[in-house]
C-alpha cells in the first residue's frame, strides 16, 4: 500500500511539474532576451522595461544548471547514468513458440535484461511487479498469428512509453553464418535521428543500455530510413596488418521498426497523455518525415 501510494505521489509531482513547463518556457525567454540586450549593449525591449530590474535580478542569480529550464524529460531520465538500466523483456499473453523464441533472442540484446514468462498476469500487476524488483524498462513483444509485429518500450517509473510495429522480422537461426552472442554492453549507432521527435525517440532507445567500454566489439545499430527504423546487431574484428579496417559479423536478429505511438506515462495507464501517434493521413504526406 506504502508502494502504490509513494507512486501516486511521483505521478502527480511529475504531472505538476509538466505543468508548469509552459510558464517556465515564457520566463526563460523574457530573461534571454534581457541577458542577450546586457551582452550586447542594445536598449531593453520596450514590453520588457516595467519588469526590467526583477529579470535583471534573476539572471544575475542564474548559472549553467539554473539559466536553463528543465523539463518532463529529464525528469524521466534523471537518473540516467547513475546505473545501469535493468530491462524486463516480456511476451503478450499466450504467446506462441515462435514468439517465444523471439523474446529470448532479443532479451539478448540487451546487457542485464531479464526474460519473464508472461502467463496470465495482467499489465497493471505486470507493471507493478517491475517497479517492486526495480527494474527500469519494459519491453514487450507481441505477434499476430505466430508472427512478431509489435514492440513496446516502457521506461520505469514515470515513462514514456514507446509503441512500434515490427517488420521484416529476421531470428537468429535464420541468420547463416551468425556470430556468437556477445555480453559486453554493445557501442550504440543512431542514423538518421535529426528531429525532436526522432531525438526523442532515439532517446527512448539509447536509456535501455549501459555505457559500453572503448575496447568493445558489439555494435548495435539503429538506422531512421523514410522513418522505418532499420535494427542490425554486429560484432566486430580489427583487420590483421590493414589500418582502419574491420569485418563485421552479424549477430542477429535483425527487424524493422515503425513508430505508432508515444505516451506520456506507463503501460498500464490508458488515460495517459499522447506526446505523438501516427495517423493514417500522414502516409500520403511523401515528402514530410517525422524522424
Amino acid at each position: 500500500m506504502s508502494t502504490l501510494r509513494r507512486q501516486t505521489r511521483l505521478r502527480k509531482e511529475y504531472l505538476y511539474r509538466k505543468s508548469l513547463e509552459g510558464k517556465e518556457k515564457s520566463a526563460y525567454e523574457r530573461k534571454r532576451l534581457i541577458r542577450t540586450a546586457l551582452q550586447e549593449g542594445k536598449p531593453i525591449p520596450t514590453e520588457l522595461r516595467g519588469e526590467e530590474a526583477s529579470l535583471r535580478h534573476e539572471v544575475g542569480l542564474e548559472d549553467e544548471a539554473t539559466s536553463t529550464p528543465r523539463s518532463h524529460v529529464d525528469d524521466e531520465y534523471g537518473l540516467a547514468g547513475t546505473r545501469d538500466p535493468k530491462v524486463c523483456v516480456t511476451t503478450s499473453r499466450d504467446p506462441s513458440s515462435r514468439l517465444k523464441q523471439f523474446m529470448k533472442e532479443v532479451k539478448l540484446i540487451f546487457p542485464s535484461a531479464q526474460a519473464v514468462n508472461r502467463g496470465n498476469t495482467k499489465v497493471p500487476e505486470l507493471v507493478e511487479a517491475c517497479r517492486t524488483h526495480d527494474f527500469t524498462d519494459i519491453v514487450m513483444v507481441q505477434e499476430t498469428r505466430g508472427q512478431p509485429d509489435g514492440l513496446l518500450v516502457c521506461h520505469l517509473p514515470l515513462g514514456p512509453t514507446a509503441y512500434f510495429t515490427l517488420s521484416n522480422v529476421v531470428m537468429r537461426h535464420d541468420i547463416e553464418d551468425r556470430a556468437t552472442v556477445s555480453e559486453a554492453y554493445p557501442h550504440l549507432i543512431f542514423e538518421g535521428f535529426t528531429s525532436s521527435l526522432g531525438q526523442r525517440v532515439a532517446d527512448i532507445l539509447k536509456y535501455t543500455f549501459p555505457a559500453p567500454k572503448a575496447e568493445t566489439k558489439r555494435v548495435v545499430t539503429f538506422a531512421n530510413e523514410d522513418d522505418q527504423i532499420v535494427f542490425r546487431h554486429h560484432t566486430f574484428e580489427k583487420a590483421p596488418g590493414v589500418k582502419g579496417e574491420v569485418t563485421l559479423k552479424e549477430v542477429g536478429p535483425r527487424f524493422d521498426l515503425t513508430l505508432f505511438q508515444v505516451k506520456l506515462g506507463t503501460l498500464e495507464q490508458a488515460d495517459a497523455e499522447t506526446e505523438y501517434v501516427f495517423r493514417p493521413y500522414m502516409n500520403t504526406a511523401k515528402k514530410r518525415r517525422m524522424l
